[in-house]
């Protein structure tokens, strides 16, 4: 008996000890493209020309780090990526902020203030998800042009927040369906109304899902290129839109530090969100799991 439990054992750790290196490996094959990002950004031409992908810097140089955010191309501009980078926040932002709350609140509705039609307006809501980027460039071009937000921070604004209310609401719905009716029935009869439920009961237990939408949100507009290069102005055009003119431009010498470094800069603020906060992405995404 004793025998059979240490086999029984080993066999377990032989197959645990496999899970785990298969899992480093695959790790490491998805680390791979960020390694080689970061080495390049971080060698002189010189070095980069002379040597492979993966070899090591002879000298370590942040130039081309303080070129891309300050004096590379981009275009016909040549005042680097810090610019366009307070573009991008001052986009994402509000963006995240208004399409969240309006998110929030008609998840609250369609769970808590159950109105005839509600699973139709849902499904409408929910439609949205699956349209594509490209269909709505047309109308929504009219629509900025028709309210005068035509290449501007406000416009693009209110693109990212139209297009994010349906997963937004999606989010919500799904989780507070699992909040039980019995609250908001005795809170009614103790007086409060739509609002007070609103924010003194719903919100105060919604941070999971609120977590899960601020990352999705957030990582959404932020790496958005085809709103950003179509509805954008000559002085709101977002960081990767800044990012694919410094790439593809065709004057000077072709610094591929500097490409590397402006690369990394434009993808810092979604690897540090999801480095900080991605456990609680996905236990958020579980809250809401029991019922709907």
């Amino acid at each position: 008996m004793a025998n059979m439990v240490r086999r029984h054992t080993t066999s377990a750790r032989l197959w645990r000890g496999g899970l785990y290196a298969l899992l480093i490996v695959a790790a490491l094959v998805y680390l791979l493209p960020l390694v080689v990002m970061l080495l390049t950004s971080l060698k002189p031409l010189d070095d980069i020309r002379a040597g492979g992908l993966l070899s090591l810097p002879s000298t370590i140089s942040f130039e081309a780090w303080s070129k891309a955010w300050g004096s590379a191309c981009t275009g016909m501009r040549c005042d680097g990526m810090s610019g366009y980078f307070l573009n991008s926040i001052a986009i994402v932002v509000p963006a995240v902020a208004i399409s969240s709350f309006v998110g929030a609140l008609n998840g609250y509705v369609l769970t808590k203030w159950r109105f005839r039609g509600a699973n139709l307006c849902f499904a409408l809501l929910l439609f949205g998800c699956f349209v594509p980027f490209q269909v709505v460039l047309m109308p929504m071009a009219r629509t900025l042009g028709w309210l005068g937000l035509a290449s501007s921070t406000s416009g693009l604004v209110l693109v990212h927040v139209v297009y994010g209310i349906a997963f937004t609401t999606l989010f919500f719905r799904n989780y507070y369906v699992s909040i039980p009716d019995e609250m908001i029935a005795a809170a009614k009869l103790d007086g409060a109304g739509f609002w007070r439920i609103f924010w003194r009961i719903l919100l105060p237990v919604s941070g999971p899902i609120i977590t899960v939408t601020v990352i999705w949100q957030f990582t959404q507009i932020w790496n958005d290129f085809l709103f950003g290069v179509s509805f954008a102005g000559f002085d709101s055009q977002p960081v990767t839109v800044a990012l694919n003119n410094m790439v593809n431009t065709s004057t000077g010498v072709k610094e591929y530090n500097v490409d590397m470094a402006a690369a990394m800069i434009a993808a810092l603020p979604t690897l540090v969100v999801y480095v900080l906060a991605g456990k609680y992405f996905v236990r958020g995404l579980t809250a809401g799991s029991v019922k709907g």
